[in-house]
């Protein structure tokens, strides 16, 4: 009773205060100043620039507000005049951090050192995933990487030093699983060089990935220009159990939106169903929405969040979102440009591919699939971890099944290998026992690192040719994509699906409804998985494989080494010379699916990820020619010979003469790899023309001076033949929305004019005269 009357002249008090106009001023988000990071100092998270500026947006749209939309306009570098308009306005952002793998950050390295800056504008940090090949186990392998990546290495940790950025040593894991456990927050703003950075949109953060001109921006304090996103929402209702698991939403959204039906848009989740999907559950989802070519993934901010931030000793961060939860949550009655339902108490196991990752078949059905499509039924390899799932829940429920299995006597029948996605999961399976269950039953613990997943893989047990199956809990599988032979069969699924695959050795099995035949000659069938969301005993950190930068950076010297074959500075590209671009060869009419893979080969070819030069000459190796339904075998139209696509087009750029490229639908997917674009460029290309184009490739193109064009009518593609040249009409008078013009001069003498679209805006058009974002960049800071 006396703590009520306490309560009661509290309350009189304020309203006297109020009354008398003496009231104090409300407290501010921002009053609270909360790291970013265990990791940096000074740097805290900005939640009054997202308060201040929806504010100004919301009085200006006047309607309610998508999860997504609250976070990017909350980035906006200036709320009051920037247009908004889904699918049309260039929103300029203002993100709070930047993230680079080893592969990509080379190159952004060596175009920050070109732009002049003494050190970055924002928190950044490289991470070295993606240069360590997979061969005999982890301990061997990261050995072996580490002394045949030296040069590279010491460039990283040196430049990093120099300009202010945290840099993880090789062996600490894969980007976006250190990302999740160190640097993402809920209503963030990230972007990486690399497609799958918002896999941290697990975390509620808006995470994209983007090349490395893109990075280098923001890096150097200018905006990161962004094609104002669509939203998609994916409703969630029901709740996830059984066999069933985060994945496989995933799995099954790919399905209906393909490979391209996430092009422009942002995927948010939500409904009732999210709060039964783990923190790192979410993190999968969001990874994989780069295959659907999605901008990002994301989910609203709630208490599976607030568990893995606690558990990865951030309990500030989790209690100052929850002060910001109103504005880390879409607001009632937001639209949406397009609304997926899903029942997770519904949904079944999904298995995708092979070869493209939105061909989807529930696991009830995948035997028929197989028997129908004369799939190698012999599963040769299972492989589990990844960035997508290799989290201690993935693992621990792997695990069961491997345990189960073992109780049976039985050993995988499949070729096993477990990825862990970092260096604190590694350490903490490793006291917690699941690695000993891997290893009982024949699997093959491999580094902390992408592995098999990007094509590092000395794989050795079958031929380059052969046809085969293997299944993983990837996120992509394009062909050749995991071990550099056309003839696998790459299928994707979760971690579960993919372990209990690895003891029948046949993909016609499904753990579901299917027995195996234990050690003692009884049928058992698997129990249904089992694991720890988070570890009951905490993270185990493992070894320190952190370098923070140091205090005094003057003396800091970068390693790069004139002779190398590896590393190589840059040099300016040409700007536009002013004139009609005439009578330019066709390199090559690339036929059908052409994913950055295909323009950009990674594997053994990203060794030379700092050497543009030596890298160029994959440039397009693995896109299919129209004209002979081969690889990397077009014809000079000079000299009239047969030869590799490399080789021709330096030929053309050493004889003064531009060329284009002819392509087809959703050009450039996958990868957010920029040497896809400046491998063109560097060979003296001109224009990429295509149907239609993956959203990061078209970016890429434009940031290195390329012209990125598309048919206004699809069906033009047709008209173009491969000995056709080409003029490209409307230069001068370049400008956003005004189509350009393609006359095509035939063999035969007949010409055509066909109308190319495109997307600069009036920033990106300046890139292009100048000849590049980055010659453009290094003007104006000369000036």
């Amino acid at each position: 009773m006396l703590n009520i009357s306490n309560r009661a002249a509290t309350l009189a008090r304020c309203m006297q205060r109020l009354a008398a106009g003496m009231a104090t001023a409300a407290p501010r988000i921002g009053d609270t100043k909360v790291a970013m990071s265990n990791l940096e100092t000074g740097k805290f998270i900005n939640y009054q620039r997202i308060e201040d500026n929806l504010a100004i947006v919301r009085q200006r749209l006047n309607r309610p507000l998508t999860l997504s939309e609250k976070i990017l306009y909350g980035h906006l570098d200036d709320p009051h005049n920037q247009e908004i308009v889904r699918g049309i306005s260039y929103l300029k952002l203002r993100p709070d951090r930047v993230a680079c793998q080893d592969a990509t950050a080379q190159m952004a390295l060596l175009q920050f050192m070109s732009a002049g800056m003494p050190t970055t504008a924002v928190p950044t940090t490289v991470h070295c995933d993606h240069l360590i090949e997979a061969q005999v186990g982890g301990v061997k392998d990261l050995a072996r990487a580490i002394d045949m990546n030296k040069e590279v290495y010491d460039f990283l940790a040196t430049a990093t030093a120099k300009y202010g950025i945290g840099f993880w040593k090789p062996g600490s894991g894969i980007i976006h699983q250190i990302i999740l456990e160190n640097y993402a927050f809920p209503g963030g703003l990230m972007i990486g060089t690399d497609s799958h950075t918002p896999n941290a949109g697990g975390l509620g953060m808006i995470a994209c990935g983007v090349g490395g001109a893109d990075a280098v921006d923001v890096m150097a304090d200018i905006p990161w220009e962004l094609k104002c996103p669509k939203v998609i929402g994916v409703n969630l209702t029901g709740k996830i159990g059984g066999w069933t698991t985060p994945k496989d939403v995933i799995l099954k959204v790919a399905g209906i939106l393909t490979v391209k039906g996430g092009t422009g848009a942002i995927v948010e989740y939500k409904g009732s169903g999210v709060d039964s999907i783990s923190c790192t559950g979410m993190g999968t989802i969001c990874n994989m929405g780069a295959e659907i070519g999605a901008t990002t993934s994301l989910f609203p901010f709630n208490h599976r969040m607030t568990d893995y931030l606690t558990a990865t000793k951030r309990p500030d961060i989790a209690r100052y979102a929850q002060q910001f939860s109103h504005n880390l949550r879409a607001d009632n009655g937001a639209e949406y440009d397009q609304v997926i339902d899903i029942n997770l108490s519904e949904l079944e196991p999904h298995i995708n591919g092979p070869f493209t990752p939105d061909l989807a078949t529930p696991l009830s059905k995948f035997a028929e699939e197989v028997k129908k499509n004369n799939w190698p039924q012999e599963l040769k390899v299972a492989l589990i971890g990844s960035c997508t799932n290799s989290s201690y829940e993935d693992m621990t429920r792997s695990a069961s099944i491997a345990k189960e299995a073992a109780a049976h006597g039985l050993e995988t029948k499949s070729k096993f290998t477990i990825t862990p996605g970092s260096e604190q999961v590694r350490a903490t399976i490793e006291r917690d026992g699941q690695i000993e269950a891997f290893e009982t039953v024949g699997g093959l613990v491999l580094a902390n690192a992408c592995g098999p997943c990007i094509g590092q893989w000395d794989r050795q047990d079958v031929k380059k040719g052969e046809a085969n199956s293997i299944i993983t809990s990837y996120n992509r599988n394009f062909t050749g994509r995991n071990d550099a032979n056309p003839a696998t069969h790459a299928f994707v699924a979760s971690p579960d699906v993919v372990t209990a695959f690895a003891f029948a050795g046949d993909l016609t099995f499904n753990p579901l409804t299917d027995t195996l035949i234990g050690s003692d000659g009884k049928p058992f069938k698997f129990s249904d998985p089992s694991g720890f969301e988070l570890p009951p005993r905490g993270y185990d950190p493992g070894v320190d494989t952190f370098q923070p930068p140091p205090e005094d950076r003057a003396a800091v010297l970068v390693a790069v080494d004139p002779k190398s074959n590896r590393l190589q500075l840059l040099e300016p590209f040409e700007p536009w010379n002013g004139k009609t671009p005439e009578d330019l060869p066709i390199l090559i009419k690339v036929k059908g699916k052409c994913t950055t893979d295909h323009i950009s080969a990674g594997g053994p070819w990203l060794k030379y990820r700092g050497h543009l030069q030596n890298i160029s000459q994959n440039c397009l190796i693995g896109a299919i020619n129209v004209e002979n339904d081969e690889a990397n075998k077009i014809q000079n139209k000079i000299t009239g010979e047969w030869g590799p696509v490399p080789a021709t087009a330096a030929y053309y750029k050493n004889h003064g003469k531009q060329w284009v490229v002819i392509g087809d639908s959703n050009y450039g997917e996958g990868s957010s790899r920029e040497h896809a674009a400046l491998e063109p460029r560097y060979l003296g290309g001109l224009a990429i023309i295509v149907r239609s184009f993956a959203r990061i490739h078209e970016t890429n193109l434009k940031k290195q001076g390329m012209l990125a064009l598309t048919f206004v009518d699809p069906a033009d593609y047709d008209k173009i033949q491969p000995d056709d040249k080409v003029d490209i009409l409307g230069l001068e008078s370049f400008s956003p929305g005004k189509n350009l013009t393609l006359v095509v001069k035939h063999k035969n003498g007949s010409k055509e004019e066909l109308s190319l679209a495109h997307s600069f805006n009036e920033g990106q058009i300046e890139w292009f005269k100048a000849g590049s974002a980055l010659n453009l960049m290094a003007k104006k800071v000369v000036n």
